[in-house]
């Protein structure tokens, strides 16, 4: 399984606002898990062109994380620049 419980906690205590790995619900640690999924799916797509179910499903993560970047630049531009930087983002 690509994204065990073990890397799940690791994401969320590197990329949460707190220390702690419970910290599920920060933008940060979303956009994080996503940016995780979506690499995973990225290296699946390479392999599997024809998987037309995984690409929906690639372009509904990216949305999402999208959106959760959107809401992080409106309200605050720090966080957003941080989390882009950390993550390697394009934008």
């Amino acid at each position: 399984m690509y994204l065990s419980p073990e890397i799940k906690k690791n994401i969320f205590k590197e990329h949460g606002q707190s220390e702690s790995d419970t910290d599920t619900g920060s933008p940060e640690s979303q956009i994080a898990l996503f940016t995780h999924r979506i690499t995973h799916l990225t290296n699946h797509l390479k392999n599997n062109k024809k998987d037309l179910g995984t690409r929906r499903s690639l372009v509904l993560l990216v949305g999402k994380r999208r959106k959760l970047l959107n809401y992080l630049k409106d309200n605050n531009i720090e966080r957003y620049r941080a989390i882009i930087k950390k993550l390697k983002l394009r934008k």
